[in-house]
């Protein structure tokens, strides 16, 4: 090689190994915070309370499972693992959504779960056939306009300890949760000149 080219070629290295540098000494970017705070505290779905609202609103193969407020995502594994469903699941918090794509992962369910980082109000809801809740009695309230509004009929919506004001369930049961006995509660969204839940 001529001294010129290969001084050239050096010079070269010696920038890229520079820039290569420069890039691994930046600082990891900080983590994106929430659109806006949550409007509940998180506090997982105890598991076999998981299997109890999966089970009461007959989740099966043909199923697309919404969890509005999904934390770790255990609801939509489960659906994917146990009912072989289909799930998304929706987070305000951006660690709550990091944290549940990890478990589908470890599960091995991300081919069949969809996330979004998304505030629950804004995000349209008209292709689920079942929505689950572990929410707060005020959300509840908040959500049944919505739910009304863009689900089709014959979806079947779920909560965990909390009800839906004057709408009256289809079914409820009895559970066994995290601090005693709780209730699940089950709702078939009717036909649109149906009479309110």
């Amino acid at each position: 090689m001529q001294p010129l080219k290969r001084r050239l070629a050096l010079f070269g290295g010696t920038l890229l190994l520079a820039f290569a540098g420069a890039s691994w000494a930046q600082p990891a970017a900080p983590a994106r915070p929430a659109i806006r705070a949550p409007d509940v505290r998180y506090e997982p779905t105890p598991q076999n309370v998981v299997i109890d609202m999966l089970k009461l609103a007959k989740v099966g193969t043909q199923d697309l499972v919404y969890d509005l407020g999904c934390g770790d995502a255990r609801i939509v594994i489960t659906a994917v693992r146990e009912f072989h469903a289909r799930g998304v699941c929706i987070d305000i918090d951006p660690r709550r959504i990091r944290e549940g794509r990890a478990n589908a992962e470890l599960a091995g369910v991300t081919q069949r779960i969809r996330f979004a980082e998304q505030d629950l109000f804004e995000t349209e809801l008209s292709d689920a056939t079942v929505v689950t809740l572990f929410l707060s009695p005020q959300v509840n309230l908040k959500v049944r306009a919505k739910l009304l509004r863009e689900l089709k009929p014959g979806t079947r919506v779920v909560s965990y300890v909390h009800d839906m004001g004057d709408w009256q369930p289809r079914e409820s049961i009895d559970v066994n949760g995290a601090h005693g006995p709780r209730k699940v509660y089950l709702w078939v969204i009717p036909n649109k000149n149906s009479p309110l839940p």
